[in-house]
């Protein structure tokens, strides 16, 4: 099984690509606890030591690296002036078997929380509850001033196969379970603060947590949307026999990723244990007999995890002892009707809104389209029940109404799949820290607020059905301060909730945030003046980086060599190391070129200001991203942390080396587009990435074809992300330059998460088999994230494996294990539940049109990669006529002419037409391959709330701006304009119309508008007057001014990227991309609405 986490000495690491085994040596001295709460001390040069990576004669195949760990290469230090070039020094090869750890392993000590009144959650273990060890490294139990009589175990870790035992006596610390903490939301304010003006509010930075009791049901931040990438399980890369991970011991095949010690303990060495199993895995053989009350038997079982609580049968002993002396633990139990086992009787008595159900004329009914943005629909649940659900926008189902039988769902011809945005910025966030997190022992789903409680000692999985105990330390509600009373805890009154996890959680100390930055700094680079936009923000920005004081940094820039940059302490200014070998890379210094931030930042910002000057004499027009790329990998390997890499043109020498394949003559034909990889090159690198917990962020400035189609596999199967400037250039694109500025910004202060994985549990009887989103798929169910950001979207596709007889709801559960900038390990999970149905009707009356359409783009996207564009708009548009004639011939009791739509798909025909116009599936000479390319990604990657704004923009009329139904937020007034068709015949010349196309934003100026509009919005004295390439407005002190900036503004800070403001006439150059966007008019390559309807219709009454 995959290993995403940095192997102990003497394992090795398998990671999906093939990848031969590292040896990394052994841990070299004691980690200290450290003063700043983190539990490390920066100055101990073995919390992560950089050593020398040594190169081993060339017989790995690309893409594989193999490394001996702790040799030195002394020959290095006697290079002194910048400038200098190296060749590598000679290193005997390196043979033998891997180091293996001798005698007991160093302690770690666990970080210390802030908060006094927050005990350490790993550090109570009840009796019986064995402590994992985790891999190479070791957890102390208690703080280092331990009190008296307390002991810290050390357990000694030696590979071995052995079956696990527990142990026959523990010793470690007893003392009764820990207590809790409410926070708000680390991640920062809410996304509003992405683009503010200077001064007006902070950006969006890990905020250290506050003690806080927030409401029982928080309002959750601003929207979500679709998905990224997909990886189907079936086509993973299996490593060669050879590379057989050690840690695939006996107990694996069993579907049991852990190993054991010496001791007999249990050794947590994958996040596929670490987290609890997924569907495919098989019952783990100590875990309990199936409940005998169930009324049918579970189809799956997981692995167990080794319990961080006692879970304590109702008559326990601790009961009797409690401080609020119930009587004799037989006091009669009574639940809120919130609990999914009340849905029988209130779910009977609710009336359908058959709204949703009413048949539409899509033929005759013209005006369909929403004055305001949509809204998600509401699951047809219980209020007491729909009040706890999950925010849509961070989970979203495209049927809000789940059939009952696949027959069901084939019949009604409409995807099912969930729609993710799991690490978005949120105002309020309940944050608990326990050392009980309570989970079902069989299929390992978090306690949620759609469990059943049987009474006041059980509690049942509203995913498998079993019935599993309640903990003591449950029994109690810190915010109520009340005992007995386990169904009213935060975890059981909140869908979406952070868990601050135990050491349990953890396969390795929680890695520090590291950075690299790779620039490409070829004459074309140089000449694009980017670098100095990009190194001017960083400084701006340094400070604001998420992190602590065990942040890193470092800097790598390439032409045809690569050139390294030493900061080490000392030094006056920072030297550079030239490596001119780019066909056998390796890593000159490596202990100098990432520092910490803190103790180093006077030299890095001496680099980043000079960094610009430094090639701007340079000819070289070369450029070797691959092997600059592995060079990053080497360096990070050993800590994992993010690679943001800046590129300006195809990549011309050593390893990935690109030709071009774009022929503009041929652009118009849907069949020989290039949408593939030429080479495989970027995705092997990814999965070594992903294996060793780093991902590549990719900044791709260029004007000319780059080949984004095999450049982006470094992002997307390392959890990255692309960003694509078109064109960039300091002086003929200014525009551009902004752009990079904003959203620059944003990427480097926004929350991060590292080492992450993530997986999503459903209701038995429902199955995932498709994801989308930028990750790797480990061991069938489980995405690998090196890195998570707020902006990710991710998407699912799922089918009805089992008849859902007899359940009134299912529900989906998602739960995302990261370590946060602060070095905390984390758990958020987000839990949805929908009911069930058992009639076509109702199928359609729950229809989320806009997560079809985001499901859909996602799976269009991966039909036009493995076959062909024009299949994939085939596609799309079957989507549209399969469902309505299911539905006419369905549902429909009286067949009426024209095209018949259920009201709640009353936008489906336009919303596909609009994907049919968009530069991922459009056809036609005017877009440029990387262009459709990077839209395609962004289709994977984005939110769905974003993806419908670049699919479907919104258009305003601005000319008549008035206050009324507007918004007031922080004491501005942001007016509410309604929304038009996306048609010219809504434009009238006497006005001025705003659209908004997500990444984009044109503001239309009739040739006949008011003089007053021209002149107290735009500050000039007539439409003559208005310039040819006008992309800002002035802030003038006049109300119309005021509002027009005002509502603009508001637009802009909902989203994490910055949209461009065109300000266009008749006669501007801009116009065709302004006119392209009117979805409903006829266009070169594509049908206006009206002709699709009639195409539609005569589809489905064949």
């Amino acid at each position: 099984m995959a290993q995403p986490a940095r192997p102990p000495a003497g394992y090795s690491s398998q990671n999906g690509a093939g990848q031969q085994p590292y040896s990394n040596g052994p841990v070299q001295n004691q980690l200290m606890h450290s003063s700043d709460g983190q539990g490390y001390s920066p100055s101990v040069p073995g919390s992560y030591s950089h050593q020398t990576l040594v190169k081993v004669p060339p017989h790995q195949s690309s893409g594989q690296y193999n490394y001996s760990g702790s040799q030195n290469v002394s020959q290095l230090n006697n290079y002194q002036g910048p400038g200098q070039t190296f060749n590598r020094p000679p290193v005997a090869p390196f043979s033998g078997s891997p180091v293996q750890q001798p005698g007991p392993v160093p302690q770690v000590l666990l970080p210390a929380l802030q908060n006094s009144a927050a005990v350490s959650s790993a550090g109570n273990f009840p009796p019986g509850a064995s402590p994992p060890v985790l891999s190479n490294w070791q957890y102390s139990q208690t703080p280092v001033s331990q009190p008296v009589g307390s002991q810290t175990s050390r357990l000694a870790h030696v590979a071995g196969t052995g079956s696990a035992q527990p142990p026959s006596s523990l010793s470690g610390n007893t003392n009764p379970p820990g207590s809790y903490r409410y926070a708000a939301s680390p991640g920062g304010p809410p996304l509003q603060n992405s683009f503010m003006k200077p001064g007006s509010a902070p950006p969006p930075v890990t905020q250290p947590l506050t003690p806080l009791h927030p409401p029982a049901r928080p309002p959750l931040g601003p929207p979500p949307v679709g998905g990224p990438p997909l990886i189907r399980p079936s086509t993973l890369i299996a490593g060669p026999p050879n590379t057989q991970s050690l840690l695939n011991s006996a107990a694996n095949r069993d579907g049991d990723a852990t190993s054991a010690a010496s001791d007999g303990s249990v050794v947590q060495n994958s996040y596929d244990a670490i987290e609890g199993g997924g569907l495919m895995a098989t019952p783990h053989p100590s875990s309990a007999p199936p409940n005998p009350k169930m009324n049918r038997s579970v189809g799956y079982s997981y692995p167990t995890l080794p319990p961080g609580y006692q879970n304590t049968s109702p008559g326990a002993p601790g009961m009797q002892g409690s401080a609020l002396q119930y009587p004799d633990g037989s006091k009669h139990f009574h639940q809120p009707a919130l609990g999914t086992n009340h849905l029988t009787a209130s779910m009977s008595s609710l009336s359908l809104q058959q709204e949703g159900l009413r048949p539409v004329n899509l033929l005759q009914e013209r005006n369909i389209l929403p004055t305001t943005l949509l809204k998600a629909p509401v699951p047809n649940l219980h209020e007491d029940i729909q009040k706890l659900n999950c925010n849509p926008e961070l989970f979203r189902c495209t049927l809000t109404n789940i059939p009952q039988t696949q027959a069901l769902l084939n019949k009604a011809k409409l995807p099912l799949g969930l729609l993710l945005h799991p690490f978005k910025d949120l105002s309020q966030l309940p944050v608990v820290t326990s050392s009980t997190i309570v989970r079902c022992r069989s299929c390992r789903t978090y306690i949620n607020p759609f469990v059943s409680f049987l009474d006041q000692r059980r509690w049942k999985c509203n995913l498998c059905y079993r019935v599993n105990d309640v903990p003591e330390e449950f029994m109690y509600n810190p915010v109520t301060r009340v005992y007995g009373e386990p169904h009213k805890r935060p975890e059981v009154q909140n869908a979406t909730i952070e868990f601050m996890a135990p050491s349990e959680y953890m396969l390795r100390p929680p890695q520090p945030p590291v950075y690299l930055f790779v620039f490409d700094v070829s004459h074309n680079a140089i000449e694009t003046g980017y670098l100095n936009t990009v190194c001017q923000t960083l400084l701006d920005n340094l400070d604001l980086l998420p992190g602590n004081t065990r942040t890193k940094i470092g800097f790598i820039t390439f032409d045809s060599t690569i050139h390294f940059y030493s900061l080490q302490e000392g030094l006056s200014q920072p030297q550079m190391l030239i490596v001119s070998d780019i066909e056998d890379v390796f890593i000159p210094m490596p202990e100098n070129l990432l520092v910490n931030l803190n103790e180093n930042k006077e030299l890095i910002q001496d680099l980043l200001k000079t960094l610009p000057q430094m090639f701007t004499k340079s000819l070289e027009t070369q450029s070797a991203l691959g092997p600059a790329l592995q060079a990053a990998f080497k360096l990070m390997s050993p800590t994992g942390g993010r690679i943001s890499v800046f590129q300006t043109q195809l990549p011309s020498v050593g390893m990935g080396a690109l030709k071009s394949r774009e022929e503009p003559n041929q652009r118009a034909s849907a069949k020989d587009i290039h949408l593939t990889p030429s080479t495989d090159f970027y995705k092997k690198l990814a999965l070594d990435c992903s294996g060793q917990q780093v991902a590549v962020d990719l900044f791709l400035l260029s004007g000319q074809y780059s080949d984004l189609a095999s450049l982006g596999c470094i992002s997307r199967y390392s959890a990255g992300s692309v960003y694509y400037y078109q064109s960039y250039h300091h002086n003929h694109n200014p525009v551009q330059v902004e752009k990079l500025q904003k959203e620059l910004k944003r990427y480097l202060t926004r929350k991060i998460g590292f080492e992450a994985v993530m997986r999503i549990r459903c209701t038995k009887g429902l199955s995932i088999h498709t994801f989308h989103g930028n990750f790797f798929v480990r061991s069938t169910d489980l995405l690998s994230l090196p890195n998570v950001n707020p902006d990710a979207g991710y998407a699912v596709q799922m089918s009805v494996e089992e008849s859902l007889t007899d359940m009134q709801v299912v529900s989906f559960q998602s739960a995302l294990l990261y370590t946060s900038s602060k070095g905390e390990r984390r758990i958020r999970v987000h839990t949805m539940c929908l009911p069930v149905v058992t009639t076509l009707s109702d199928v359609y009356l729950g229809a989320d049109v806009q997560a079809i359409t985001g499901l859909l783009a996602n799976m269009a996207v991966d039909r036009s990669v493995s076959a062909t564009l024009s299949d994939a708009r085939d596609a799309l548009v079957n989507a549209v006529i399969d469902s309505l004639s299911a539905y006419r011939s369905s549902v429909l009791s009286i067949q009426q002419p024209g095209l018949m739509a259920p009201y709640s798909l009353r936008l489906f025909p336009l919303y596909v037409l609009a994907l049919l116009k968009q530069k991922a599936f459009q056809t036609g000479t005017n877009t440029r391959l990387d262009e459709r390319i990077f839209t395609m990604c962004q289709v994977k990657n984005q939110p769905l709330v974003y993806l419908m704004l670049m699919t479907h923009p919104s258009l305003y009329r601005v000319d008549n701006l008035t206050d009324e139904g507007a918004l007031n937020i922080n004491d501005r007034t942001i007016p509410q304009p309604p929304i038009l068709q996306l048609s010219v015949e809504k434009l009238s010349r006497d006005g001025a119309y705003l659209m908004d196309a997500g990444s984009v934003m044109f503001l239309w100026i009739g040739k006949n508008c008011g003089q007053s509009f021209i002149s107290q919005v735009l500050g000039v004295p007539n439409y003559g007057s208005i310039p040819q390439n006008m992309t800002h407005l002035p802030e003038l002190e006049t109300a119309e001014s005021i509002r027009t900036i005002a509502f603009i503004s508001w637009l802009r800070e909902q989203r994490p990227f910055f949209p461009i403001l065109y300000i266009i006439k008749d006669d501007s150059p801009l116009k065709s991309s302004f006119l392209q966007n009117m979805i409903e008019d006829r266009t070169e390559s594509a049908l206006s609405y009206y002709e699709f309807l009639l195409h539609i219709q005569q589809q489905v009454n064949k």
